[in-house]
């Protein structure tokens, strides 16, 4: 529905544009205005970037969904949800330094990189050594980790063994399914952004 809106109004201002040239005045300067409200890139729904992320992964996106959690340290990650909280993709901040607090249950639009990330056995491996050395980095409060980015990559686990044995399950099911011995999970690193509403 959203998109509808969105493209009748591109075509209502490219209308205004062509009207304005046709009408005399200052039909460059008008002309001008409207082509940059037009240019704008169309943003994706997060459940259209994460339904297309494999081949969307290493170019540049413009997505737009509801903030639904910005990371404690230094809010250098903020979390965007689609439909629902199944349909949720981390955003980190890059070069930006960080996100404003404020962007928390507002739309938020942001244009980046979608990289991919993948869990496969190397992974969990160095994950359960940087648990036994605790060295490794802590997301949330307790052990069973921050609740959004747990939301983002779908874990069930409360523990970081429930966690790893978690994803070894998903890895060999998928492995048996499809041949492939790892996850991916899609995340964008933003180079611009926008508090929507």
């Amino acid at each position: 529905m959203k998109h509808i809106l969105l493209r009748a109004l591109a075509v209502a201002l490219a209308c205004g544009a062509c009207a304005s040239v046709s009408c005399g005045g200052n039909a460059s300067t008008k002309a001008k205005t409207r082509q940059t409200e037009v240019a704008r890139p169309a943003a994706l729904e997060i459940d259209e970037l994460l339904a297309s992320a494999d081949s969307l992964a290493g170019k540049t996106v413009t997505i737009e969904g509801v903030c639904t959690h910005t990371c404690r340290h230094g809010a250098r990650k903020i979390f965007l949800m689609g439909s629902d909280d199944t349909q949720t993709v981390r955003v980190e901040s890059g070069e930006l330094g960080s996100f404003d607090p404020q962007c928390v249950n507002r739309i938020v639009r942001v244009t980046g990189t979608l990289d991919e990330q993948r869990v496969d056995e190397a992974y969990l491996a160095a994950w359960e050594e940087q648990t036994k050395a605790q060295t490794g980095e802590r997301h949330g409060t307790t052990e069973a980790g921050c609740d959004a980015e747990k939301a983002a990559r779908q874990e069930t686990g409360a523990t970081v063994a429930e966690r790893i044995a978690d994803f070894r399950a998903k890895i060999a099911a998928r492995k048996a399914a499809e041949g492939k011995d790892y996850l991916s999970f899609y995340y964008v690193t933003a180079t611009s952004y926008e508090i929507e509403q």
